[in-house]
């Protein structure tokens, strides 16, 4: 499909106020739409489903799904074209006061005992002249970060977002098992060659050894890399991968629990940590620091010769799998606003301008897409 018609299709549905993701898997060049075919907002019930899931912070609230047998599903392969306009201003809310204080309070926590690592998060509203396209953002998007998740999600009973994450939760195709620990950021500065502070390393190694002792009894021949450094747009991150094979008592309902809200976007101990974000971050999370993906997916696979006959026909099957990924890097779009959320990680180490100043590089990522 040439990438107009493929556009035309999600603005088309889009005026028709039906929901729809459009999204693309990092480092691939295929742009996937899945146009679901009524308004009904459809929940998950226990992660047996087939479709889009869209699920929030909080593990206690609803996750959305686009079931694949309700909707249509197109692909493009073809580059994205990203029309040249006017340099967009915008007015900027936030409160910086009140996240520098979050961040000592949770130092303090962490300095008590009550806590080992917290993430606190904050959001930033930018008000624009105008409403923004968000296809045109989405295309940016595209452009811009090859090697992350990048999407565009609509239901006109929750709302329209946009992001481009660098971390997978977990990754399933048949048995075979890959997630990652990803902490840690600084500005890239032309080089991957770089040093990390005792803080950001043991943040990382915090994350690492949560999801190593989260998985032991779930993945068989779990393999866990060295830590090293990526880029994720103009941002540095410490990542450790680790992948393995499902044992046979999986369960995905289970296994997405066990995981999320992971470390990096959460805390330690998980249920403490989530409380102290809930009691004292003072505003609503919603899809941020949730996750997003494919769930169960199931493509046909057909035998490698060309002779469509009976014989290769009986070789052909199915194969399951799925794709999610933590909503980091992502925007809310209400109108002519753009809320932009964003946080880091807190250890007994963090400094609390330190902290604020990397929140505010991350936030920068993302409002160049819309201000370019």
């Amino acid at each position: 499909m040439t990438s107009k018609d493929f556009y035309d299709y999600i603005i088309e549905h889009y005026n028709k106020e039906l929901p729809f993701v459009a999204y693309s898997l990092p480092n691939t060049f295929e742009t996937k739409v899945i146009l679901q075919k009524d308004d009904v907002l459809y929940k998950i019930e226990d992660y047996t489903e087939t479709g889009f899931v869209f699920a929030p912070f909080d593990i206690r609230k609803d996750a959305i799904l686009m079931p694949y047998s309700k909707s249509r599903t197109l692909l493009t392969t073809e580059d994205i074209v990203v029309e040249e306009e006017t340099p967009i201003s915008f007015k900027v809310d936030n409160d910086k006061l009140h996240h520098i204080n979050l961040i000592k309070k949770a130092v303090t926590a962490i300095n008590k005992k009550e806590l080992q690592k917290v993430v606190v998060s904050r959001k930033e509203v930018l008000e624009t002249e105008l409403p923004l396209d968000p296809i045109k953002l989405f295309k940016t998007l595209l452009n811009s970060y090859n090697s992350a998740f990048v999407y565009c999600w609509y239901h006109p009973k929750v709302g329209m977002w946009l992001g481009a994450t660098p971390e997978t939760l977990l990754s399933i195709e048949r048995n075979k098992f890959s997630t990652m620990a990803l902490a840690g950021t600084q500005d890239y500065e032309g080089t991957l060659e770089v040093d990390w502070d005792y803080k950001e390393k043991e943040e990382q190694q915090i994350v690492s050894d949560y999801v190593v002792e989260t998985l032991k009894n779930s993945i068989n021949n779990m393999d866990v890399s060295e830590v090293r450094t990526v880029k994720a747009g103009k941002l540095l991150h410490l990542r450790t991968d680790i992948t393995g094979e499902l044992n046979h008592s999986k369960n995905m309902q289970k296994l997405i629990l066990k995981l999320h809200p992971t470390p990096a976007v959460c805390g330690l101990p998980k249920i403490d940590a989530m409380q102290f974000v809930l009691d004292n971050e003072h505003y609503n999370r919603e899809f941020y620091s949730g996750f997003l993906g494919e769930l169960n997916k199931e493509t046909k696979i057909e035998p490698r010769s060309g002779t469509r006959n009976i014989e290769n026909r009986a070789y052909s099957f199915n194969k399951r799998s799925t794709n999610l990924f933590v909503n980091l890097r992502c925007m809310q779009l209400k109108n002519t606003k753009a809320i932009l959320y964003v946080g880091g990680g807190i250890t007994k180490d963090s400094i609390a301008e330190n902290e604020w100043q990397e929140t505010v590089n991350k936030t920068n990522t993302i409002k160049n897409v819309i201000v370019s």
